[in-house]
């Protein structure tokens, strides 16, 4: 059985989407899920990466393009009301009704469907205190916000460490597997394709033509 470490952060549409297609495009695989929310502005900015939303058009495009691929793959989607948003409250609540750093897929997908259903703002205060409620039934009453707080920069550290550049991005055997698309790639990889014995390094080692 081959484990994923599954890096995400609520912000993400793109995260939100490959989280509710993965049981499906994996399904009839052995393997075993650990899902470890992540600042995704933090991985962002040691690659001096303003994000699509750093780009006007982009982040224009990007809202269509997310919305759509919610309405083909069937995967409630519709914006929040205000976007992108701070989601240091979102991460840490998540963590601090997980163990050491990872979460359930309850605890996941609960935050993911507060944030991406509905259209609303995904930190008013009234909503947020509505999703603590919702999720009571698995607060880490060990986890206090210093532990949470170290558990999110961990986890974000160790992310860096491995390669993952952005989410969602899933690791596993030491390779780095990233975005909604990269998703057949992995199940690929899981069903054993020879692809990756003979190109996934030499791909990697094509050298650059910029000076």
């Amino acid at each position: 059985m081959k484990h994923l470490i599954c890096y995400l952060d609520f912000v993400s549409p793109y995260a939100w989407l490959a989280f509710a297609r993965m049981p499906e495009v994996l399904q009839g695989l052995s393997y075993h899920a650990e899902y470890r929310p992540v600042l995704l502005g933090a991985l962002l900015q040691q690659n001096a990466n303003p994000g699509p939303a750093g780009i006007p058009a982009k982040r224009a495009w990007t809202y269509r393009h997310v919305s759509w691929l919610g309405h083909a793959h069937g995967v409630p989607l519709q914006m929040p009301a205000r976007h992108p948003f701070k989601p240091l409250p979102l991460l840490r609540l998540a963590l601090a009704h997980g163990q050491d750093g990872a979460v359930n897929r309850f605890v996941a997908e609960t935050v993911f469907r507060h944030v991406w259903e509905g259209g609303q703002d995904a930190l008013e205060s009234g909503r947020l205190d509505a999703l603590r409620h919702g999720l009571a039934g698995q607060l880490n009453s060990q986890a206090d916000e210093e532990t949470v707080k170290q558990w999110l920069r961990s986890n974000t550290q160790q992310a860096a460490q491995a390669g993952v550049f952005g989410v969602p991005a899933w690791e596993v055997d030491g390779h780095v597997f990233w975005g909604l698309d990269g998703l057949p790639m992995l199940r690929a990889y899981l069903q054993g394709d020879a692809w990756f014995e003979r190109q996934w390094e030499a791909c990697a080692g094509v050298e650059s033509g910029l000076g």
